[in-house]
């Protein structure tokens, strides 16, 4: 193997930035920051110009790319080209995401993820099943005929599912799924999301203390904050033990209301950002199906033709843009939603941080946190989307 060490730029690590260090690759691998000094004697220097090392993105909710939507086909060549477009914007570490469909395409999306991870297609690394135990009061995007209360066939298939994959997150409203429902999953495993809700915040409580353990895109399609029922929102934000995933687009939601959010929320558990991307990710396309449904790719944004917002037409380069430019967060925090907290909600430490005998998945930004380089694996990444 040929160690190799990057120079030349800060390097932020999932948790701190260092400043006048090295980041050393061994093959695959992460040999580890050292200082420039402490560079050893047999390594290969490649200079960068300024700018920021920071671990690959983890990004949990991620329907399609690359022109592709996983609802339309679940195989491992849809997985490819989904990791393939995400991995051109940075992220290295992704959850193909199902939304509301019928057993059939459950049970086929869950055998493509395993064959995905067995083949090692590079960024895949397990699956997010959002529906179809949804509220249609919530619907938003998602097929009201398809949704249903979760019954002994579904908890039995998602039972079998996290035995056979690495990460299981699923997505449900408390309406159609019991607090025993939960609670028998995240004892086997599973990691439960709550949303597409109208739950009230008791509710919401409830099943978090019996095992839910996040809420899905923070703000969209849930109940809402008022001053006599705190829905939803109020429940991720004042429950230490719910992370939160965001989409931070400027449409999904507005930048007052994420820095509310963040100034509220309780922690350990923290806000991650979320791309809710679809198949417009390192795409070209303006218009594409779900369900037979057409979704127009408009003024960065997707919607039904009613309106309805539909994914996002989004990449985490960007949302890390508008979380700095128009929230007002830091570099540093804004990577860590990006990097270490959704790898925290995973309780995976082998992505979104930089640390010794990890994988050497990572990026390079400018200044301004656009996009130049992305390393997979130890192997650049070709064509990177960078600025727009």
């Amino acid at each position: 193997m040929t160690l190799t060490a990057y120079t030349g730029a800060d390097i932020f690590d999932g948790h701190i930035r260092h400043r006048n260090s090295a980041l050393l690759v061994d093959g695959d691998r992460i040999g580890g920051i050292v200082l420039e000094g402490d560079i050893p004697a047999n390594a290969d220097i490649h200079p960068m110009p300024g700018g920021t090392i920071a671990p690959g993105f983890v990004d949990l909710q991620v329907n399609g790319g690359g022109g592709v939507l996983f609802n339309d086909a679940q195989w491992v060549g849809t997985l490819r080209t989904i990791a393939q477009a995400h991995a051109r914007c940075g992220t290295t570490s992704l959850l193909p995401t199902l939304i509301t469909d019928t057993p059939e395409h459950v049970r086929a999306a869950i055998d493509a993820v395993e064959q995905a991870i067995a083949a090692h297609v590079p960024g895949i690394i397990g699956l997010h099943i959002e529906g179809p135990h949804l509220s249609v009061a919530r619907k938003g995007a998602h097929n009201p005929a398809l949704i249903r209360k979760m019954e002994p066939a579904d908890m039995a298939l998602l039972l079998d599912a996290v035995k056979r994959l690495p990460i299981l997150l699923v997505t449900v409203a408390p309406e159609n799924v019991t607090p025993e429902q939960i609670k028998t999953l995240t004892d086997a495993g599973v990691l439960i999301s709550l949303g597409h809700t109208d739950a009230p915040y008791d509710n919401c409580k409830t099943a978090a203390a019996h095992g839910a353990t996040c809420a899905t895109h923070l703000f969209n399609a849930m109940s809402q904050f008022t001053g006599r029922e705190p829905g939803l929102v109020g429940a991720a934000l004042d429950t230490p033990t719910l992370h939160a995933g965001l989409i931070a687009d400027g449409i999904h939601v507005c930048a007052a209301s994420i820095r509310t959010a963040l100034a509220a929320k309780q922690g350990p558990a923290a806000v991650f950002l979320v791309t809710d991307a679809m198949s417009t990710v390192g795409s070209d396309i303006t218009e594409f199906t779900l369900d037979g449904r057409t979704i127009y790719r408009r003024d960065g944004r997707l919607t039904l033709e009613d309106g309805t917002l539909a994914g996002a037409d989004l990449n985490i380069p960007k949302a890390l843009r508008f979380i700095t430019t128009e929230v007002g967060l830091s570099q540093d925090e804004a990577l860590k939603m990006a990097t270490s907290r959704p790898a925290k909600m995973l309780h995976n430490v082998h992505v979104g941080q930089l640390v010794a005998d990890g994988a050497a998945d990572f990026v390079h930004l400018d200044d301004d946190l656009y996009l130049t380089a992305v390393w997979q694996n130890g192997a650049p990444v070709s064509d990177v989307i960078s600025k727009p």
